[in-house]
C-alpha cells in the first residue's frame, strides 16, 4: 500500500470515533423501542474493543444466584453448540474466510477492525467433542470430531445422520452414538449462497419437528444492498430445505443476518435473532428477536423494524414495504445478538423458566459499547413478556478491551447453560449457586 495512502487511512482510522449516543441502549430494548432520527456522518462510527482474553482466573459476572466457570479452555475460535444425545458437547470452531473485498479500501478497513476485534485469520474448519464423563462441569477431554470443513457453524442430528452448515453448503455424516470421531467423507445436502463475497458467512440450521426439513439461516451479502441486489439472492433469509428432495425454498425473508433459531417450547412456533443494519447512528437500528412467519417480510434492505424507510437504500420498493412485519422484540442497537436457546429443560431459578437466552457478541458501530453479554428474555403465553435479565456480564473490562465474546448458547441436559465465546476461546458454563 502507498505511504501517502496508508496515511490517509491511518487518519481516518483515527477520527473514526464518530457520533455517539444519545440514548441509553435499554431504550432500544422491548416491544416499544425507542426509534430516533437516523445520524448522517461522513465517516460511520467505528468502536472496536480490542481482544485481549481472559487473564489469570478472570471470568464473567453471573447473576445474583447464579455461578459460572470454564466448562471447557484452550479452544480455537469456538462459535456454535451442540448437544448429542448421550450428553457430548459439541463445538463448532471456525472463523470468517474474508475474500472478495481485498484491494479495496472498505476491504482493508474491514479486515483493520476484524482482526482487532480477533475476528479474521485461519479458520479451525472443524468441530470438536467436549465430553463431561464424571459430570462435575467440566469437561475432561476434548477430541476432534470432524474436520477439514469450510466454516462449519449450525449442526442438527436426525436419526442416524449428522447435518454440518458450512459457510457455502450443508453436508452430511453418518453419527453412531457415543462415538467421539468421524472420519467418513461429507455427503453434500445442498450448496448455499457463499464465495467469493460471502458478508455475512454464519450459516445456521435447525431440523423441523419431524425431521423431514432443516430451517437454514442466510445472512445479506452487504449492510443495505450497496453491492447491488443481484449478490442478494437467496440471502437475507430464513430457508427451508426439503431433505429428502435436496432442494431449498425461502421460508421467510427480508432478514438482515438472521442467526439463533429456535422452537419455543409452549407454542413449537419457529423464532430467530437478526442483526439489523449499521451506519445510521448509535441507536439504530435495534437487533431482534421475534417469531418467524412462514412467507413473511421483515423489512430488509428497504426498510427497518417494520416500515420503516431506509431512505439510503434506493430504488425504494413502497409495495415490499407496505408488507414488512414488525418484529416481536428489539434488543438494543448493534448488540450483535447471534445465540439463541430456549429455557426448557434449565434449573437456573424461577425467573428463568420460561423464554430465550441470547448471546450478544457486541458492537462495533456504536458509541459506548453495546452487547458483550448474555441475557435473558422472559416469555408467558409462548411471547415475550418482560424487561431483558442479564445472565452473564464484564466480558469488557476496565480498559475497554475485549475480554470475551459470547455467541452460541445451549441449554444443556444437565440444566446448566453453555455459553461459546469465541474471543476467550472457552466455553462457560452457568449454573445454579
Amino acid at each position: 500500500m502507498k505511504p501517502l495512502l496508508l496515511s490517509i487511512l491511518s487518519a481516518l482510522v483515527m477520527s473514526a470515533c464518530g457520533e455517539s449516543a444519545k440514548h441509553d441502549i435499554s431504550t432500544g430494548m422491548g416491544a416499544q423501542p425507542t426509534l430516533p432520527e437516523p445520524v448522517k456522518t461522513l465517516i460511520p462510527t467505528v468502536h472496536v474493543a480490542a481482544v485481549v482474553g481472559w487473564n489469570n482466573a478472570n471470568k464473567p459476572n453471573a447473576a445474583p444466584g447464579l455461578k459460572v466457570s470454564a466448562f471447557a479452555a484452550g479452544l480455537e475460535h469456538p462459535r456454535w453448540l451442540y448437544e448429542l444425545p448421550n450428553g457430548d458437547i459439541l463445538v463448532a470452531e471456525t472463523n470468517f474466510e474474508m475474500q472478495g473485498l481485498e484491494g479495496s479500501i472498505k476491504g482493508w478497513f474491514a479486515k483493520y477492525f476484524l482482526t482487532k476485534a480477533g475476528a479474521t485469520g485461519v479458520s479451525p474448519d472443524r468441530i470438536s467433542l467436549l465430553r463431561d464423563a464424571d459430570g462435575n462441569g467440566e469437561a475432561e477431554t476434548k477430541t476432534t470430531f470432524i474436520e477439514g470443513l469450510h466454516s462449519p457453524f449450525g449442526m442438527a442430528l436426525i436419526g442416524n445422520t449428522f447435518y454440518v452448515a458450512n459457510a457455502d453448503s450443508i453436508v452430511s455424516f453418518p453419527y453412531k452414538n457415543g462415538e467421539s470421531n468421524i472420519k467418513t467423507a461429507p455427503t453434500k445436502l445442498i450448496d448455499l449462497p457463499g464465495l467469493p463475497l460471502n458478508h455475512h458467512w454464519t450459516k445456521n440450521i435447525l431440523a423441523n419437528a419431524d425431521g423431514t426439513k432443516l430451517y437454514v439461516t442466510v445472512g445479506s451479502n452487504s449492510n443495505i444492498g450497496e453491492n447491488g441486489m443481484d449478490i442478494e439472492k437467496d440471502r437475507a433469509a430464513i430457508l427451508e430445505v426439503d431433505i429428502q428432495a435436496k432442494n431449498y425454498r425461502t421460508y421467510a425473508s427480508g432478514l438482515r443476518n438472521p442467526n439463533g433459531l429456535a422452537l419455543e417450547s409452549e407454542t413449537k412456533q419457529l423464532w430467530t435473532v437478526v442483526n439489523e443494519r449499521d451506519e445510521i447512528g448509535s441507536d439504530l437500528v435495534p437487533d431482534y428477536l421475534t417469531s418467524v412467519q412462514e412467507n413473511g417480510f421483515y423489512g430488509w434492505p428497504y426498510s427497518y423494524y417494520g416500515q420503516h424507510v431506509d431512505q439510503r437504500v434506493q430504488p425504494q420498493n413502497p409495495e415490499l414495504v407496505a408488507k414488512a412485519i414488525k418484529p416481536d422484540y428489539a434488543l438494543g442497537a448493534h448488540t450483535a445478538s447471534l445465540g439463541l436457546a430456549d429455557a426448557k429443560g434449565n434449573n437456573l431459578g424461577a425467573q428463568y423458566a420460561q423464554g430465550m437466552f441470547i448471546g450478544q457478541h457486541g458492537s462495533w458501530n456504536r458509541r459506548p459499547y453495546s452487547g458483550y453479554r448474555v441475557i435473558f428474555i422472559p416469555f408467558a403465553g409462548g411471547k415475550p413478556s418482560g424487561k431483558p435479565i442479564d445472565v452473564l456480564t464484564d466480558f469488557i473490562d476496565a480498559n475497554g478491551d475485549a475480554q470475551g465474546r459470547p455467541v452460541g448458547v445451549l441449554v444443556q441436559k444437565t440444566g446448566s447453560l453453555l455459553v461459546a465465546d469465541d474471543a476467550g476461546n472457552r466455553v462457560w458454563r452457568v449454573s445454579a449457586q
